[in-house]
């Protein structure tokens, strides 16, 4: 894509305008850092657009605090860009293992799914970010060909972006974007822990 021009230009009788603003299916994805970090500088980049953007985290526990969302939330009460809705799916599962049974989990993150379904149904938002999204999915616990007719079938102008290792075939078949964020060095390959500032 040389000076941001298309390769290609399919013969789908759609005009450069209409084409260049479909809603997009983005996955962010790979063993390497920065997926989440590169989902919420996209939603601050929807805020200045003015986009409401619905942040759903799938196994991140609703005890942590981390930066991007105190900052989209600060945002999204400033009156200046769109509004910011944050919502956790339990407790969080993938790292730390948390008080409940994995049933528990398993219905917690089917009910997000559920009320992201709903929200695209009504249009709630132009930007979703479904965070860590690809766990439910590949644990079994959200069914992937639910999750591509929700997506295949949204109304409207909304754009998706899910994170997470290990994306699914399926997601990554049916998005628009699909990035492999890669790991070349990581301070924990030397035993150095996350940190303030830089994880969260």
């Amino acid at each position: 894509m040389p000076q941001g021009k298309p390769v290609t230009v399919p013969d789908d009788g759609l005009t450069t305008r209409q084409r260049r603003t479909r809603p997009l299916v983005m996955v962010h994805t790979g063993p390497g850092k920065g997926k989440s970090t590169a989902a919420f500088g996209l939603a601050m980049r929807a805020w200045n657009q003015g986009w409401p953007i619905g942040v759903f985290q799938f196994v991140k526990s609703a005890k942590w605090r981390v930066g991007e969302e105190r900052a989209l939330r600060v945002l999204g009460a400033s009156g200046e860009g769109g509004p910011v809705s944050w919502h956790k799916m339990g407790e969080g599962w993938s790292w730390i293992q948390r008080p409940g049974s994995e049933d528990d989990h398993a219905a917690d993150a089917r009910e997000g799914w559920e009320q992201i379904k709903r929200d695209l149904a009504a249009e709630t938002y132009r930007l979703y970010v479904l965070d860590e999204f690809t766990y439910p999915v590949k644990w079994g616990w959200i069914d992937v060909e639910d999750v591509v007719a929700a997506l295949t079938a949204r109304p409207g102008n909304q754009h998706v972006v899910i994170t997470g290792r290990d994306a699914h075939p399926r997601l990554v078949e049916t998005a628009d974007l699909v990035t492999e964020m890669g790991k070349v060095k990581h301070p924990m390959d030397v035993g150095q822990k996350g940190q303030k500032g830089i994880e969260w």
